[in-house]
């Protein structure tokens, strides 16, 4: 186990915070009403289902917000959804993983290649960027959950792999997690209900793609990397993007917003 400080999500860019938001509930109704539909409509029962749950309410989605998702599985409109996942490079030889939940394959993949294409990146074949990447479990805490050693300890007892803490830059990042606790993909549940005995609620739980390594990118490239990944985010059909670059703090705040 070990700590260091170290965050390059590009999810927290400063001036991004606004855009991220006008997208999340609509997200996060959705992780709810699959995760209902691939199990009981019961947190309780079901384990996807109660993470994205505890997501939502982290993020003050209203209980009747979350109620309706949950009825919405017993609606046929979900059986058209699917889940499907997209690789591909951006500027730098940057890996990109792109996760979208839609109905309609066609034009999921139209748009999302065309975003890869007018940013300076290329959507590639299935697991040509995956296999240096590792799925794994992702808890969040905000900084004021507690200190670097409380949250250290904490994740030890409850059986985490690694903790990344990051209390300061908030000039470059908006919203940044604080601390990051890694688990194993099939510890996550274990160690979530674990470490919220002694920290309260986390902010958020998932499971995320990790890469095993980054990718150096700076100067123009960044900016461009950037336009990328806001592109992909932007679309209506995709949840989640994933990516390793590596950028200075100062690259960061120059091609940010």
């Amino acid at each position: 186990m070990a700590g260091h400080s170290k965050f390059k999500n590009i999810m927290h860019r400063k001036g991004r915070a606004d855009a991220v938001r006008s997208k999340l509930f609509s997200k996060l109704s959705r992780d709810i009403t699959v995760a209902a539909k691939s199990g009981l409509p019961d947190p309780a029962a079901n384990p996807r289902l109660r993470l994205a749950v505890n997501n939502a309410k982290a993020e003050s989605l209203p209980k009747d917000v979350i109620q309706r998702a949950i009825n919405k599985a017993a609606g046929g409109d979900v059986d058209t959804m699917e889940e499907v996942r997209y690789e591909g490079r951006g500027p730098g030889g940057v890996g990109i993983i792109v996760e979208a939940l839609t109905d309609n394959r066609n034009r999921a993949g139209s748009n999302i290649r065309a975003a890869f294409t007018k940013n300076g990146g290329a959507l590639g074949e299935m697991n040509s960027v995956a296999f240096m990447w590792d799925k794994v479990g992702q808890i969040i805490y905000k900084a004021e959950a507690g200190t670097e050693d409380a949250v250290m300890e904490a994740a030890i007892e409850a059986g985490a792999q690694d903790v990344e803490s990051d209390l300061v830059k908030p000039d470059i990042y908006e919203d940044a997690p604080g601390h990051t606790i890694w688990t194993a993909f099939e510890d996550l549940n274990e160690v979530a209900e674990a470490m919220s005995k002694v920290l309260g609620d986390p902010k958020s739980t998932a499971i995320v793609w990790k890469p095993q390594s980054e990718v150096p990118v700076t100067g123009d490239a960044v900016g461009t990397l950037f336009k990328l990944l806001d592109a992909l985010d932007a679309e209506d059909d995709v949840q989640n993007v994933y990516s390793n670059e590596d950028v200075s703090d100062e690259d960061a705040a120059k091609y940010a917003g």
